[in-house]
């Protein structure tokens, strides 16, 4: 298991401690009034951490205190891993970002557009052209999520049982079969659109490797990044240190809420949101990539290859507030922020919600957790937490504020 402790002075990283003291303070608060159970920060910078801090508890009922080795659900933080397994394939030629996806999943031959009706009235027309890979990885395929209510097709999918991204029972070639049955959204390449496209692109990867999904992140991404805390679930030796999940309620508390099964090998492997973490796991993944595809003298892609996969793709070099704003992941807002090859990119720091290097990449995921590599800065953030919020917490502009006044040097 891999440690993750304070390696630097702030002060010797360029950071200000007492910025670093109000950054604690603010998170502090949030847990003293009850909105998270507890949390963890770790601020590192040229791959030295030299900011942590672990307060309150991964489990309120057990009084169980949050650790740095504390387990967390990520959910869909385990977007870039899909991507980056999805370019080792790409860089052995086994696979292309031009390749149309029917080429290696059938059943999404010949796509349809939904042209307007609701239900079974909804009528249709042929896509301009085939999905291909790399808009399952930029989310521009026309693919959405049931829990959206903004478009009739959102209404297909929850009429298909697809209220949580998978049918009850189904498994992930299952529950390929079932998206590739809906209309899209909108032509591919065209739009933008948070969606199940990462689940596909997992799919993908399984066929075109000939392995599970949980097995090929482990021989070729987990293992080789000494990430031996990350995985689809957690084992019995494990168990302890995960973090409960909690929602929150009408006056502003917390409760405990049903997460992920991760708990024994889930039948439905999500490339989206599958994945359990630690915080020094995820130290690690993104010092890989801070360092342009090498950790530790393993080198798992070219430098080339992350460069492609932290600069923007999206059409005609926009960003995510072009093409309208969606329910999940709108903190810190989308102005000036770009996607890249499964992260988001920071392409405009002037329209930043928060502040933010040009070139900043990284995601969150649905239980307010959250992680970015500054290139410019030289500077990795991660924030871990376990609250799956109805409504906003607005935690990630103030977190990114905060992190920024610290940055001296």
């Amino acid at each position: 298991m891999a440690l993750l402790r304070q390696e630097v002075d702030p002060a010797e990283a360029g950071l200000d401690a007492k910025a670093l003291d109000r950054l604690d303070r603010h998170l502090a608060h949030l847990v003293d009034e009850g909105r998270l159970p507890g949390f963890l920060v770790s601020v590192a910078r040229g791959g030295r951490v030299a900011h942590l801090t672990a307060h309150g508890l991964r489990d309120v009922a057990a009084g169980a205190p949050v650790t740095p080795d504390t387990l967390w659900r990520i959910y869909s933080m385990t977007k870039p891993v899909t991507a980056v397994a999805a370019l080792l394939l790409v860089e052995e030629g086994r696979l292309a970002l031009d390749d149309p996806v029917e080429r290696h999943l059938p059943a999404f031959a010949n796509p349809r557009v939904y042209v307007s009706g609701t239900g079974e009235d909804v009528v249709t027309r042929p896509a301009a052209g085939p999905i291909l890979v790399r808009h399952l990885m930029t989310h521009t395929a026309g693919l959405t999520f049931a829990f959206y209510h903004t478009h009739p097709v959102d209404a297909l999918y929850r009429a298909a049982g697809l209220h949580s991204s998978v049918p009850s029972g189904a498994d992930l070639a299952e529950t390929i079969e079932v998206y590739a049955r809906l209309p899209l959204q909108f032509d591919p390449g065209t739009q933008w659109n948070y969606s199940v496209a990462s689940n596909v692109l997992g799919r993908v990867i399984e066929v075109v490797s000939g392995q599970p999904l949980d097995t090929f992140f482990a021989e070729r991404i987990l293992g080789p990044l000494g990430m031996t805390d990350t995985g689809f679930q957690v084992t019995a030796e494990q168990a302890g240190r995960l973090a409960e999940l909690y929602g929150d309620t009408d006056d502003g508390g917390i409760t405990p809420i049903p997460g992920l099964p991760v708990h024994g090998r889930p039948r439905f492997l999500s490339g989206s949101g599958g994945l359990v973490s630690s915080a020094p796991d995820w130290h690690r993944f993104m010092e890989f990539l801070r360092r342009r595809g090498e950790l530790d003298g393993v080198r798992l892609l070219a430098p080339e290859t992350v460069d492609l996969m932290t600069r923007n793709h999206l059409p005609g070099g926009a960003d995510l507030r072009s093409f309208g704003s969606r329910p999940a992941h709108d903190e810190p807002g989308n102005d000036g922020v770009g996607f890249g090859l499964g992260v988001s990119v920071v392409i405009d720091p002037a329209r930043t919600q928060a502040p933010s290097g040009l070139g900043t990449f990284g995601w969150s995921g649905v239980a307010t957790t959250t992680f970015w590599v500054d290139p410019g800065r030289d500077l990795t953030v991660q924030f871990l937490t376990q609250v799956r919020p109805r409504r906003s917490l607005r935690i990630f502009p103030e977190l990114k504020r905060l992190v920024h006044e610290a940055v001296t040097g």
